[in-house]
């Protein structure tokens, strides 16, 4: 029996100002072939369905289309709500879906579902658990002591009987660690979840019952403490930290004299993310242009800032992401000490000041009355000041 494990979809993800719908389809139908050409039986889809908890209407049916296509394949699927998610608006339906082998877990109701499959005379048991914070669980088991998230997922598995003479298998979307070791980050997810530190981490040992867990809520492609355990990362790549990241779907075939053997299929997107970094005349020369329509992020080495350098690259490159600097300027920014950047300072001086060390010229008082009504505007001076 073979399932592939997808995660983070972040169906109406856009990048910058550029919405990346139709590259989501692209790498949808990717996966749809891959799915066909590998005769899966399943699809685990492990959380952050959508992008928004308000999806677009065009993430919707992007969504609608996939799962219709995969009914039509008879291709079971398997999906749990991610921390990007509305638990409700994910679960609409989830009844009606069922009769098509659609099956959906977005809100937790006490319950760790498992829908049980056969392969030839081996059990298959698929469990799944929404994304789950500690007092959702607490609601549900008010006698456990459960302070944090590893409480929360530990008292669910505790309280969920599991017959280890099956093949089990686990979706959730939570941040697991191994001993001493937090996985790899990358993308959307990186920031958040290392702000929260030991709170929100879990133990990759809690899910010692169960043969394979599909994870989602890092982007990158990667195992936890074991071999079975494993993120299958974002479908694409959907920041600058994941320019280098290889992405691709995870194999998992169960039975066949082997409980478990996982692979990875790549996948090519339609637009790849990459970096690029140099003088501006270097990057745009044509001798060094490559893959114009991809999505880039450009870092200049240019010492003096070029006027409209978003509009000269968009010329070459029509889907560029972001434009930053890194000279002698930006550096010696990054060496001041910002806790005392604005001691005994005006609104006027700090200003006029940063704009120097950007422009390398002064500001003129025209361009200071237009800083000065956006701050006002903004609350963060009054008239007096």
């Amino acid at each position: 029996m073979k399932f592939l494990h997808l995660a983070d979809l972040h169906l109406g993800k856009s990048l910058a100002d550029y919405d990346l719908i139709d590259d989501q389809r692209y790498i949808l139908n990717r996966i749809l072939e891959i799915a066909g050409e590998e005769s899966v039986d399943g699809i685990l889809i492990a959380g952050d369905v959508y992008d928004k908890s308000v999806p677009s209407e065009g993430a919707v049916n992007l969504l609608d289309e996939f799962l219709v296509r995969l009914a039509k394949k008879g291709i079971k699927v398997f999906m749990v709500s991610g921390n990007h998610d509305s638990d409700d608006r994910l679960n609409y339906g989830s009844g009606l879906f069922e009769s098509n082998e659609i099956y959906i877990s977005a809100v937790f109701d006490g319950r760790l579902h498992m829908q049980r499959l056969y392969e030839g005379d081996t059990a298959v048991d698929v469990y799944m658990l929404p994304f789950v914070k500690a007092s959702q669980v607490r609601h549900w088991f008010p006698d456990e002591h459960i302070e944090n998230y590893d409480d929360a997922v530990r008292t669910v598995i505790r309280n969920t009987p599991v017959d280890r003479t099956h093949i089990n298998i686990l979706v959730a979307h939570q941040f697991v660690a191994g001993i001493g070791e937090d996985p790899a980050f990358s993308g959307s997810e990186s920031i958040g979840t290392q702000s929260v530190g030991l709170v929100e981490k879990i133990g990759y040992d809690c899910f010692d019952a169960f043969d394979y867990v599909a994870l989602g809520h890092i982007h990158a492609a990667q195992r936890v403490g074991r071999d079975g355990i494993r993120y299958a990362g974002s479908p694409l790549k959907y920041s600058l930290s994941e320019a280098n990241n290889e992405k691709s779907v995870t194999l998992v075939t169960v039975g066949e004299g082997e409980r478990v053997r996982i692979e990875t299929v790549p996948l090519k997107p339609m637009r790849d993310v990459r970096h690029i970094r140099g003088q501006m005349k270097a990057l745009l020369d044509p001798l060094n242009v490559r893959s114009p329509q991809d999505f880039i992020y450009v870092t200049l080495t240019d010492e003096d800032v070029v006027n409209d350098a978003m509009g000269f690259f968009q010329q070459v490159y029509p889907y560029t992401v972001q434009i930053i600097y890194d000279n002698s300027r930006t550096r010696a920014i990054e060496q001041v000490d910002i806790s005392r950047i604005a001691d005994n300072r005006s609104f006027t001086e700090l200003i006029r000041d940063f704009y120097r060390q950007v422009y390398g010229v002064e500001m003129s008082d025209e361009e200071m009355a237009v800083m000065r009504d956006a701050a006002r505007e903004a609350g963060v001076i009054h008239e007096t000041d």
